[in-house]
This record gives structure tokens, C-alpha cells and sequence, in this order.
């Protein structure tokens, strides 16, 4: 095993060699199973979840509700294929919410949310546990002619409770039991529809005919680690060890007991690994420069990799993959791995419009984005992650956009991937299996590596060390940055010495990293943009469509609609996205538990296509983990434009049922429809409010891509860095990710922010050479 690296599982030999055809191979931390939850019996009870027994009654009751048993003829009458499990269809049919241990999975999750919510949460549980509270709460369904004659929520039978559920997600008059309602469902059925077993698999899954591959040969890469000569693990090292091994990769550190900190020396610190510090890594290490790049999520090759769902969003990406914002209406995805987004993004390599960056160039007066320098460093960043023009062989979901698209007359663009033309990965959302996606984890970062650069993993920064600097126009100077391992073995704060820093860890996590280090410019958090989308479905069982697949298989995002008025005005883009079980049925509506485990039956042959917005609207992320948004009207008709051209190309292309992702389920049957009958459903379509609006129908907002919390300016009042990537108030302080792009970009922006990153970054190699000449 090489130094820094996680090891695998250790099992005895008989034990191992038993399991070896049975379990996934990959890492362990990605491999899923079920964790160890302690039952009330046991010592400490459901203490240890921060919940009572009786609020775990209460919950595991609403679990039952939203995800109960049913009759097995109730699914089987729904399926149009025979391709499903009968034995699994069986278990999917008898299987609960209230299952252990799936409430207390849900009862997890609530606790990483907001104190607030958390606290509304546990009182309604409380009062749901008691009569009075019950009445309250539920009103008359809660009555028997019997004594004791007012039921709490427990004891009230399933089709009551169902009834019940339906009145909090319509609910009006009470907000806060709407966001009890939400969490809840969203934990649930994620949860439901993601845990695994010991030899990670679920018999929801099953039924459904979701499949991960799990051959030997998926992957011809899976012993190459390429960055592991420049890997320090903290997360396995203690003081001594992480010590050691740092001296060990060239970089100077020393000890100071009596600060009990470690002194580390290096030209850069950069702060992330992704679309923005990897390529200031590669491009600063290749011209001579001592690069240590601190990422806090883990290491992992294709060859580690599982595609299982809970693990994946665990150990992946920020939050857990649950990011919301404080008024619950957007979720947002952000990596946070070696590689960052690119390492889990869905390989779209869109150049920036040129419209965009006549605005940028023009309006915003920053000359960069309309320069040959930025076209030419697209045309190099291109070059370096492999983009393939063309697709051999399209998805589903891909294909049902291009046949609604030319079965309607409506152009449909190819979509370049930083991967080979025969790419057939639906998963890489989860990281890519099969080696081929080119993320900066096997390009940019390999080039840092193998110039001498060291990437410290398990390792947060806290903040950058600021000194005010009396003569200096922009009144402080950086000297490098305080970290911390995330390791409870390491007790030293790390002071990393840099000539220059970096920060790179996106347009979520740059700004709080900034304000917490002293930055007073009102630009750092504001301005967040995040090209907010909304998803239709369609259903195309196989019996009764051509086109062929699943929809979890093939390349995520190989095609592309554009939504244009008549004035050839950009309204909306609609691509396919790469969703699993547990994310689809987290946003989707739920109108009753039967008719939830019908339409998750459907999963395999269920299309979605999202319609997205470059937003006007613009929210603030100024604390770690927290963030607001406001959609913008202007956004609002944009989206709902283009969710209508979604159901029309849906329809268009062969569609038996097809729907919006708003609470109430709002969907229509296609078989015979007239042309009247869908202008007039389309009519009822439109962008939602959330679900802490006053509206009926609600929906939730998704966003993978974040842009603007630090943007560019010509002045200090316009922005929070200057062309060059500097920040206005700190000398030796750069921003390099998508956090300084001066508004939404429009579409996919991996080669927008890596464009733009190796621009930044070839200045400050040339601002250093010059420096140190």
C-alpha cells in the first residue's frame, strides 16, 4: 500500500475470498452498506439521534405513510414489462418507511439541517405523540366514535394518515408543517430508495431493474493511482505522521511545541482541487513554482469507485449532496472531492458564448473575456481534458430529446464531453468507473503532481493569514493560510508560509472562507448565481417504444435544445440529466405511497430532461453551509417556457404519460391526446413557488452549477477581484473558480472556469517570475 493512501478493508482471507464474487469492488468508504443504529432496548436508546422514543414513534409513523406496504397485484397491474424480479417486486411491495433502521436514518439527516427547522421538526413530533397535539395538528381524522376517542398520529389508521400528509403538502395557512412534510419526505424516500446491504444491494433497486455494474473489467485503471506519489493523507496520519510524510514529498515543515503548530513552507497554497485549482496547480508547478494544494474531501481512481448512491453523495460532494437554502426552495450540488466538480460533473464541455463574453468584455469592462488570450486558453484547456465533438452511441434520455426535437422541427446540437466519442457512463455523476472522463484529477493535477506538487487531503482551511500592509494601495497583504487536518489523530494547526494563495474552493465556499478571514468587500457572497432548473419526465415503457435503454445508462449529456423566441432571444437550454433512485424520488411529488412505489417501478423507463435558465435573479452565501436565492420574474417565465418546450418534446417523441416534478403530481396521459387538450394542459405549467410560499403547488429548485459569489471588477465597487483574479483588499490573495465570473454564464461552465483560471494563473506564474527576478 502506498504511503497516504486509504486502506481497503481488512477482513480475514476465507472472508474475503467468500465475498469477493458477492460484493462491489471499490472503495470501502464508497461501498455502502447498512451503518449501526442502536434500537430504543439498547444503551443510550434514540437519545444519540438528539430524538425521544416517542418522537421516533411519531416519525416512523409518517415514514410508514409516505412509503407503506401495499398489495402486490397494486404494482403488478401497473407494470407494462416482464422484466421485473417477481422476488424483488414481492419485498418492494411488503417494505415500510418504517422498517428499521430507516427512521432513524431520517431522524440523522434531520439533525445536519438548520437548529430552526430541526426544532419545529422535533416539536411537531412531540405534539403528534400526544392527543391533544394530534388534534391540533391533524384535526378530525384523528376522531373514533371509540374511546379513547381523539388517536395520536401512531394509531391513526395508514388511509387517515395518507389524507393527513396530503393536507400538510397543500397547506396554506401553516408553513411550517409543509417544511416538516418536506424534510421528512425527502429523507425518507432518499434513504428508502439508496441504503444497501452488506453486499450493496437493495431489493427497491431490484424491482426497479436499477443495476450498477459491477464487472471485473468495467475498468482497466483500477491499480493506477496517478497522483499518489504527491497524496498526503491526514485523515490517516497522526501529528508524527503527517509531519513526516510532508518532509517526505519536499515540502519544508517545521514543528513549533510550543505553539503546538506546524510551520510549512512553499511558493502556493491553493485552496481545492477542482475545475479552478487544478488547472492554477498544473499551470503554477509546471513553471517551477513549489505547489501544495489543500483539498479537504478524500482521493479516490476510477477504480475505487462504486456508483452507489448514498456513499457516493456522502463522500463526494458538499453536504452530503444536501445543500439547501434557508427557505428550502433550491438544492445545490457541489464536489467536494480531489478533482472537485469535475470529478462528479456530467462532462459537458460548452465554450463560453460569445454573447457572454461580449457582455463580460464590454459591459462589464474587463477586457480579459474578450481577448485572444481567453480564446486561446479555451482551445488549451480543451486540449488538455480530451473534448470529443461527437457521441457513437446516445443514451435514452438523450435520444428522446433529439426524436422530440426533429420530430417537431426544432434544431438539436451535439454536446462535447472531456471524454472518448464511445463514452457509454450514465453514472459518472458518482464518479466514473470507467477511467474515461477526463476530470482535473487525471489531467491537471497529475501535471502539478508530476512537477513536484503535494495535495493535502482531509485538510480544511480555516482562514488566510492577513497583515495590513500601511503603503500598499490595497491596504493588506496574504502570507499563506491556517488549516487544520480533519483528523481527530492530528492535534497541530497547520501555517502554511506561501508567496502566494489561493482560494479555489468554489463560488459556495470562497466567499466564507474570505469573510472569515478579515475581507470586509460587501461583493464577497453576493451576486451568487446558480442556473436554476426544473425537470419534466416522460414515460416510454418498452412495449410500446422504439427507442431502447434505461434511463440511468449511457453518457449523461451528449445533446442540447435551445429554447429562442422568434427575436432569436436565448429563453432556456434543455439537456438530460444524471439522476439515481434516491435524488429522483427525493423531488418527486408524492400524492399517495401507492402511487409512489408505481411511479418509481417505472424508474428504468422514465426519461427526464431539465429545462435551465441563465438566471437574473442572484442570492448571497456569506456563512459556511448557508445560502439564499431569489428567482428573478424574468427567470421564472424563462423556466416556465421552457419546461412547456419539455413536455411538447417529451410528447412529441413517443411519451405515454408525462409530468412536472410540482407537488400536487400534475402529469397527463398522452394515448389519443389533441392538440387542444395539450395546449391547454401546458397551460396549467409554470416555475412554482417553494414550499414555504403561500401557493398550493410547490416544487423544489435544483442547481449543480455555481458562478458570481466573488466576481470580477473593473473597480473594487464592482467587484471582489480585479482581472488579474487579485482580491481588491489583499495583496497575494487570489480567487481561481467559478466564484469570479461576473454573472451566469448560460451553460455548462467547466471550460469557462478553467478557461479562466489558466489565464489567472499564467499572470501570477508571471507576476511570481518577475517577482523573484
Amino acid at each position: 500500500m502506498c504511503e497516504g493512501e486509504i486502506p481497503r478493508a481488512q477482513m480475514p482471507e476465507a472472508a474475503a475470498a467468500a465475498d469477493s464474487k458477492k460484493r462491489l469492488q471499490c472503495h470501502p468508504l464508497l461501498r455502502g452498506g447498512r451503518r449501526q443504529t442502536s434500537s430504543s432496548s439498547e444503551k443510550g436508546g434514540y437519545s444519540r439521534y438528539g430524538f425521544s422514543s416517542s418522537q421516533i414513534e411519531s416519525l416512523s409513523a409518517i415514514c410508514e405513510t409516505l412509503i407503506p406496504p401495499v398489495p402486490l397485484q397494486s404494482l403488478q397491474d401497473d407494470i407494462y414489462s416482464s422484466s421485473h424480479d417477481l422476488d424483488a417486486l414481492k419485498e418492494f411491495a411488503s417494505a415500510s418507511g418504517a422498517d428499521h433502521p430507516l427512521p432513524l436514518e431520517v431522524a440523522e439527516v434531520a439533525n445536519e439541517v438548520q437548529p430552526v427547522v430541526l426544532l419545529i421538526t422535533k416539536v411537531v413530533l412531540m405534539l403528534l405523540a400526544t392527543r391533544l397535539g394530534t388534534l391540533l395538528l391533524c384535526g378530525l381524522l384523528c376522531l373514533d366514535w371509540r374511546f379513547p376517542y381523539i388517536h395520536r398520529f401512531p394509531e391513526i389508521e395508514l388511509k387517515n394518515r395518507e389524507v393527513i400528509l396530503q393536507k400538510w403538502s397543500r397547506g396554506r395557512s401553516f408553513k411550517l408543517l409543509r417544511a416538516v412534510f418536506v424534510l421528512i419526505k425527502m429523507a425518507c424516500c432518499f434513504n428508502f430508495y439508496t441504503r444497501t446491504d452488506e453486499n450493496s444491494e437493495n431489493p427497491a433497486l431490484k424491482a426497479m431493474g436499477y443495476k450498477v455494474d459491477n464487472t471485473d473489467n468495467i475498468t482497466g485503471h483500477k491499480e493506477e493511482r496517478p497522483l499518489q506519489k504527491g497524496i498526503v493523507d491526514s485523515m490517516l496520519a497522526d501529528d508524527s505522521i503527517l509531519v513526516r510524510s510532508i518532509k517526505q514529498k519536499g515540502v519544508e515543515i517545521t514543528v513549533d511545541h510550543d505553539e503546538n503548530i506546524c510551520k510549512i513552507k512553499c511558493d502556493v497554497v491553493i485552496v481545492g482541487s477542482g475545475c479552478g485549482g487544478g488547472v492554477a496547480a498544473a499551470v503554477l508547478a509546471t513553471s517551477g513554482l513549489k505547489v501544495l494544494v489543500i483539498e479537504k474531501g478524500n482521493y479516490f481512481t476510477s477504480g475505487d469507485y462504486s456508483c452507489l448512491e448514498a456513499p457516493s453523495f456522502e463522500q463526494l460532494y458538499e453536504k452530503r449532496g444536501r445543500l439547501l437554502s434557508t427557505d428550502g426552495n433550491t438544492i445545490l450540488l457541489s464536489g467536494s472531492t480531489v478533482g472537485g466538480g469535475s470529478a462528479v460533473n456530467w462532462s459537458a464541455c460548452i465554450r463560453t458564448p460569445d454573447s457572454v463574453l461580449r457582455e463580460w468584455s464590454v459591459d462589464n469592462k474587463i477586457e480579459l473575456f474578450g481577448s485572444s488570450e481567453y480564446q486561446s486558453a479555451m482551445d488549451a484547456v480543451s486540449k488538455r481534458i480530451g473534448v470529443t465533438e461527437n457521441c457513437a452511441r446516445e443514451s435514452l434520455q438523450n435520444l428522446v430529446l433529439r426524436r422530440g426535437c426533429e420530430n417537431l422541427g426544432l434544431e438539436v446540437q451535439r454536446v462535447a464531453r472531456n471524454s472518448s466519442e464511445d463514452h457509454y457512463c450514465g453514472l459518472c455523476s458518482y464518479g466514473c468507473r470507467t477511467g474515461e472522463k477526463k476530470g482535473t484529477d487525471t489531467t491537471w493535477l497529475v501535471d502539478a503532481v508530476s512537477h513536484g506538487a503535494v495535495i493535502l487531503t482531509g485538510c480544511k482551511a480555516e482562514r488566510f493569514i492577513l497583515r495590513k500592509e500601511e503603503d500598499s494601495v490595497r491596504r493588506q497583504r496574504c502570507f499563506g493560510v491556517i488549516a487544520s487536518a480533519l483528523s481527530k489523530n492530528v492535534t497541530r494547526k497547520l501555517h502554511i508560509e506561501a508567496k502566494v494563495s489561493i482560494s479555489a474552493c468554489g463560488a459556495v465556499s470562497t466567499p466564507p472562507l474570505l469573510i472569515s478571514s478579515g475581507l470586509k468587500n460587501p461583493n464577497i457572497g453576493s451576486n451568487l448565481h446558480i442556473h436554476p432548473v426544473l425537470n419534466v419526465w416522460g414515460y416510454f415503457p418498452e412495449s410500446r417504444s422504439e427507442i431502447q435503454g434505461k434511463s440511468f445508462e449511457g453518457g449523461i449529456i451528449t445533446s442540447v435544445h435551445k429554447v429562442m423566441s422568434e427575436d432569436c432571444k436565448l429563453h432556456a437550454i434543455i439537456e438530460a440529466p444524471g439522476n439515481g433512485p434516491g435524488a429522483i424520488s427525493a423531488s418527486a411529488p408524492w400524492v399517495s405511497g401507492l402511487d409512489m412505489k408505481q411511479w418509481m417501478l417505472r424508474y428504468a423507463r422514465t426519461v427526464n430532461i431539465f429545462a435551465l435558465v441563465r438566471d437574473q435573479g442572484h442570492g448571497e452565501v456569506k456563512k459556511e453551509g448557508q445560502f439564499v436565492y431569489q428567482l428573478h420574474d424574468s427567470d421564472k417565465r424563462n423556466l416556465t417556457m421552457g419546461l412547456r418546450q419539455c413536455l411538447r418534446i417529451m410528447i412529441a417523441a413517443g411519451a405515454i404519460e408525462v409530468g412536472t416534478y410540482r407537488s400536487d403530481g400534475q402529469r397527463l396521459k398522452c394515448d389519443g391526446i389533441k392538440v387542444e387538450q395539450l395546449e391547454e394542459f401546458l397551460d396549467t405549467v409554470s416555475a412554482p413557488e417553494g414550499p414555504l410560499s403561500q401557493d398550493e403547488h410547490w416544487a423544489v429548485y435544483g442547481s449543480a452549477h455555481q458562478m458570481g459569489s466573488c466576481r470580477m471588477g473593473a473597480t473594487e465597487k464592482d467587484g471582489t477581484v480585479d482581472e488579474n483574479g487579485e482580491c481588491w483588499e489583499a495583496k497575494d490573495l487570489f480567487v481561481c473558480d467559478g466564484s469570479v465570473l461576473p454573472n451566469a454564464v448560460g451553460v455548462n461552465p467547466m471550460i469557462t472556469i478553467e478557461a479562466t483560471a489558466y489565464c489567472i494563473s499564467k499572470k501570477i506564474a508571471k507576476y511570481l517570475k518577475k517577482d523573484h527576478s
